[in-house]
């Protein structure tokens, strides 16, 4: 019973070595990284105008009123940037 314990043991062992590559990408997934200062600023300006689009989306169906205080806040804070 043991030598069939140690045998599995062995060929889990073969088995995850031959397929680390796979499991490192499947359970510890590469995070999007910024090379430069300019890819950086790219992404965080990408990241406030799709604020602000949902911002104006939300707005333009039922005009200004349709936000909340925190959303003008948010969208006045985004405007000055």
């Amino acid at each position: 019973m043991s030598e069939v314990l140690i045998l599995i043991i062995i060929v889990t062992a073969v088995l995850a070595f031959f397929n680390r590559e796979w499991i490192k990408n499947r359970f510890f997934p590469k995070k999007h990284t910024n090379y430069t200062i300019d890819d950086q600023f790219n992404s965080d300006k990408r990241e406030r105008e799709k604020e602000i689009d949902r911002l104006l989306s939300k707005m333009g169906k039922n005009g200004i009123n349709d936000l909340s205080a925190k959303d003008r806040k948010r969208l006045d804070e985004l405007s000055k940037m």
